[in-house]
């Protein structure tokens, strides 16, 4: 199966080994994975903000970019949910509606095409210790991928997963929120640090680089021992080559 990958801008700026360990899994689960470079921002950021215009411009360079896919999969369910926004987006406009809508169709987060395409709910992977699991907004709100997730970290060998306090709660990040509401932002993920640290556990796993970035600063300012990781890591961890 080809597997298209839409690596995202923190992935790409940040968190290469996101990008990488996303790669691997991909390719160890038997897909074809291919990385097309007219590939940029999904407009997010600049759509939220009311710059509709301006991120019009950056998914049609997107739409463009992966007409030929088969799938699009991403390790971001923020970003899986803008693509499937495209086709609502583009509606009305002769030129881009079919285009925008089958690239919605086709666009998956990582663990709902392993679960819900690949048909794989187990993987071979093994991490030793105890985790939480951070369920970030638009990933379980808005796209809906709620238990795939989860149901993956249970089959890690030696990995024991924790409840986490106010699980449903955000952790503030919310793109730009954090930026036009810091003081409510930095009340929010010290909100979620606390109960990170109630749970008493090694490590936190996220499907979102956004929501993985804030919490992992703040859990740096307060001197926690506790490591940040992207569901990608940790699924690849352990697996055979």
């Amino acid at each position: 199966m080809r597997v298209t990958l839409f690596s995202t801008c923190l992935v790409d700026l940040f968190y290469s080994n996101v990008g990488i360990s996303t790669v691997e899994l991909l390719e160890k689960l038997g897909c074809e994975v291919d990385y097309p470079k007219g590939q940029i921002c999904c407009g997010q950021p600049a759509y939220n903000s009311g710059y509709k215009k301006d991120a019009k411009t950056a998914m049609k360079q997107l739409i463009k970019t992966f007409d030929d896919a088969e799938y699009v999969v991403t390790p971001s369910g923020s970003c899986a949910l803008m693509l499937r926004e495209y086709g609502h987006i583009f509606a009305d406009d002769e030129k881009w509606a079919a285009r925008s809508k089958a690239l919605s169709v086709k666009t998956y987060e990582l663990t709902d095409f392993i679960v819900n395409v690949l048909g794989i709910d187990s993987i071979p992977s093994t991490l030793q210790g105890k985790a939480v699991f951070h369920t970030s907004c638009h990933m379980t709100r808005l796209l809906g991928v709620k238990e795939e997730p989860k149901l993956l970290l249970s089959n890690v060998e030696k990995l024991e997963m924790k409840p986490l306090a106010n699980a449903q709660n955000c952790c503030g990040f919310g793109g730009t929120f954090s930026v036009k509401m810091g003081d409510i932002s930095a009340e929010m993920v010290q909100e979620k640090t606390r109960s990170i640290q109630e749970a008493d556990v090694d490590y936190v796993i996220g499907a979102d680089c956004g929501c993985l970035m804030n919490i992992g600063g703040r859990l740096k300012r307060e001197k926690q021992d506790v490591e940040v990781l992207h569901i990608a890591e940790v699924l690849n961890r352990g697996m055979g080559v």
